[in-house]
């Protein structure tokens, strides 16, 4: 085996090992706030992915597994923006005059 790969493998398994144990210490009051962050970042991956995409030299294999990889990024940007929105919503209080009036209720509303 090349030891360029070894050590790529060794680098690879060593930041998960240190990506689980920074995450499972974080609280969860921090944690909408950091996959907020995450998802900008992931969001400049992708964008980098299309500038690879792009250009001439990239094989037919390269380009399937970078639009396979762009269109699984694009789901988790999205789907983290939602789910982020969605924790945000639940700290947001209740806003007077979104809640029923009456007039709503008794019919005569304009």
């Amino acid at each position: 085996m090349d030891s360029g790969l070894l050590a790529n493998i060794a680098i690879l398994v060593l930041a998960g090992f240190v990506g689980f144990a920074v995450i499972s210490k974080v609280p969860n009051t921090l944690h909408t706030p950091l996959m907020s962050g995450t998802n900008a970042i992931h969001g400049i991956v992708l964008l980098g992915a299309i500038v690879v995409l792009g250009r001439e030299e990239v094989g037919v294999v390269d380009a399937i597994i970078l639009v396979v990889a762009i269109v699984f990024g694009v789901i988790n940007v999205v789907g983290g923006f939602l789910v982020t929105d969605r924790m945000l919503g639940m700290f947001k209080g209740k806003q007077p005059g979104r809640a029923g009036t009456g007039a709503e209720k008794n019919g005569s509303g304009s």
